[in-house]
Order: structure tokens, then sequence, then C-alpha cells
């Protein structure tokens, strides 16, 4: 197993631990988690970065690190949902994009196409992370001022999660209709 797919398994290694670590309500776990989850979401540029420059590009890579980001991201979304911190529907449409997007690039791998990431995908992942890691910190420290940062990154990761959805879906409209 080559460097750049350890990264990716220890990625989803670190999922549990930031689900424990957030869930269990310990003094400063919003913070310890945001921690992990900043160290997390940095290893998927880290691990596709490594593989690009070395050709070290593998099947177990291409297959694993999408999906490593997407259970970094539910699980996030999910856990914040079950804390009271975000509401379930936007959890829905962001994870039920990213199934959608997964079914999309399975159905093309088995007609041996590849679906690269678009320009609104890195977007779309960049906003959700983004918007993760201000409310995992409580919106420190725009809360002081009382600006609602929180919910206006999450509110624009929802926005550009829909659009980067329907980007993907019209480019590969070919695969859904089977042509």
């Amino acid at each position: 197993m080559n460097l750049p797919n350890k990264i990716t398994i220890a990625r989803i290694l670190l999922i549990p631990l930031f689900m424990v670590t957030l869930l269990s309500r310990i003094p400063y776990g919003g913070e310890i988690a945001a921690f992990i989850f900043i160290i997390a979401a940095l290893t998927d540029s880290l691990d596709g970065y490594i593989a690009r420059k070395n050709k070290m590009i593998t099947n177990f890579g291409k297959f694993m690190d999408p999906l490593a980001d997407k259970l970094l991201i539910s699980a996030a979304l999910i856990s914040l949902v079950e804390m009271g911190e975000i509401s379930a529907w936007v959890a829905f449409i962001i994870i039920g994009r990213e199934l959608t997007i997964s079914i999309l690039r399975a159905v093309a791998a088995a007609e041996g196409l590849v679906i690269a990431a678009s320009w609104w995908g890195k977007v779309k992942t960049f906003t959700q992370v983004t918007a993760i890691i201000i409310i995992l910190l409580g919106n420190f420290p725009f809360s002081l001022i009382g600006v609602p940062l929180d919910d206006i990154v999450l509110g624009i990761a929802v926005i550009v999660t829909i659009i980067s959805g329907m980007d993907y879906l019209k480019i590969n409209r070919h695969i859904l209709n089977g042509k």
C-alpha cells in the first residue's frame, strides 16, 4: 500500500475519533474535534497531491479517497444534527447530493468512464469544510460581534452543493441516458 492510500486510510480512521470527541461533550471537545476535522480535511489535499506528483494513483485510491471525504463530511453533519447545531434538512441535502454523485460515478465507472472533480465540486468541498469548522468552533470569534457567519457559510455550502450536483448531472446526462 502506497503513502497516499495510507493517508486516505488514516483519514477514515480519524472519523470515529472525531465523532467520539465531539459527541462525548468533554471539556473543549468541540475545539479538539475541530482540530481533528481540520487534520482529516487537510489529508484530502495531501494524499491527492502526493499521488499525482509521484505517479502513485491507484484504483484503490480513486475509489477510497472520495469515499473517505464523503464519510468525513457525513459524520460531521450527522453529529451536528444530533447536537442540534444544524437542521436535518441541511444534512439531507448535502448527503443526498454526495450519494447521488457517487452513484453516477459508479455507473460511469461500470461503463469505463471517469468523472473528474469539477470546479464546482472543489468549491462545494471547500464551503462544506469551512462551514463545519466554523460551526465546530461555535462561530468563534464572530459570535463575539453578533455575526452569524456559521449560518451564512452553511447557507452558501448548501447552495453550492445543489449547484454542484446539478452541474454534474447536466454535464454527465449522457451517462444517465445510457448513451
